[in-house]
């Protein structure tokens, strides 16, 4: 990190020096959302061209959640999952401050090592990787990536043989996630023995083991139980008198505020109790929400209104297509609030809030308390940063690409 400050460092990165850098006061969290409505009206007034869905991206935010990170897991370095939300901006910030990245394809990787990321910052984190994408990764010097398969074993000597490996294993069963990884990803413990194997007789170095319990796992013993595990693979690898491991990925699907805090608990704890004789072991997390989601806001525009008896039927001009693809994607539940200011005893509408598309199913709420729009006012969306400009579309016209994202930092 360079610079006398961490917002000095993030100010200066790459990804974000080139972008024009708003600044707003937030006097403390609790005011986040006014904070956020008082910069949408802010930008709206000095930007009357702007009659589209935008985005606002605070920075400072994400310095303090890297902060938070490093409190609550000192021993744990993140890297950064860059699926989750690709913006520039967010990807130097985190290199700014310290954070390693988790790419799962070769243009995540070149979007990370065209903002000066050291290769070695850089996980290869997809357990089935396209050959073309492996080879690109040893031309770029990444060296370390995941498999669970002895077909990955492989393709990665074939491919990319002086890569290194983190075996994925699949956690225990905790159920309460948001997003079950498990599903599709990871060894099972009948499984560990041979695909350790499989690389020992391939030549191709396991450097450790990673794992994934889940995103917004609400049952926390469950980072327990996948640790424990872990280090039953650590101990399996040197019975067959393989190297000694020396790195433990600890997955992501972290959420910030108590829970995190919560969860970063459990696994000290039982980092302490399982690797505890193993100081040399590097441990790594890949944490995508926790820095992406509470950082972004969205104001849709209300482009279109049908009135039927006390019924209110809005169009806003992103949708399901767009950025809140997040609704079934990630199962986000929206919450949109006017961004006018609420007049006392206003009267509310059940109502229905569409997208843009001609598709029925792009409908964002239904039976919702709105007070009454009108076409051209806004409705705003909070914690939307997590897989939701990464993962939109352009059907039936409507570019997720043409949503505008202005980089503020709040003081």
């Amino acid at each position: 990190m360079v610079g006398s400050s961490p917002m000095q460092a993030v100010l200066v990165a790459p990804g974000v020096r080139d972008r024009k850098v708003l600044a707003f006061e937030r006097r403390d969290a609790l005011k986040d959302k006014d904070a956020n409505t008082g910069l949408l009206r802010t930008i709206l007034a000095s930007n009357p061209a702007q009659r589209s869905a935008f985005y606002t991206f605070d920075l400072a935010r994400v310095v303090d959640l890297y902060k938070a990170w490093r409190r609550a897991l000192a021993d744990v370095r993140p890297c950064y999952a860059v699926k989750c939300n690709p913006d520039p901006a967010l990807l130097g910030a985190l290199a700014a401050l310290g954070a390693g990245f988790d790419c799962a394809s070769r243009a995540e990787i070149e979007a990370v090592l065209a903002l000066g990321v050291h290769p070695r910052d850089i996980v290869y984190a997809n357990p089935c990787k396209p050959e073309a994408h492996l080879e690109y990764a040893a031309e770029a010097g990444v060296n370390l990536t995941t498999y669970d398969s002895e077909e990955e074993v492989a393709k990665v000597k074939r491919c990319h043989p002086g890569c290194e490996l983190l075996l994925r294993i699949k956690g225990p069963d905790g159920g309460d996630v948001r997003v079950d990884l498990g599903t599709k990803y990871g060894a099972h413990a009948d499984e560990v023995v041979p695909l350790l194997r499989a690389a020992q007789r391939e030549g191709v170095a396991v450097a450790g083991v990673s794992f994934h319990v889940g995103s917004g796992a609400g049952n926390l013993d469950v980072y327990r139980g996948a640790i424990e595990a872990a280090r039953a693979v650590f101990d399996a690898a040197a019975a067959l008198g393989m190297p000694p491991m020396r790195v433990l990925d600890i997955g992501g699907g972290f959420v910030s505020g108590p829970t995190f805090e919560a969860a970063a608990a459990v696994i000290n704890d039982a980092l302490a109790q399982h690797f505890g004789d193993l100081p040399c072991v590097e441990v790594i997390g890949e944490p995508g929400r926790y820095f992406a989601e509470t950082a972004f806001t969205l104001a849709a525009r209300v482009i279109g209104k049908r009135t039927r008896g006390e019924v209110r039927e809005y169009w806003i001009d992103d949708g399901l297509y767009g950025t809140l693809n997040c609704i079934i994607m990630d199962h986000y539940v929206p919450t949109p609030r006017p961004l006018a200011a609420p007049r006392p005893g206003e009267k509310t509408y059940t109502s229905t809030v569409f997208g843009p598309t001609c598709d029925s199913l792009d409908t964002v709420v239904t039976g919702y308390q709105l007070p009454e729009m009108s076409v051209g006012d806004w409705l705003v969306f909070d914690d939307m940063g997590a897989y939701t400009t990464g993962a939109g579309s352009n059907f039936n016209g409507f570019a997720t690409s043409d949503i505008n994202i202005y980089v503020a930092y709040s003081s």
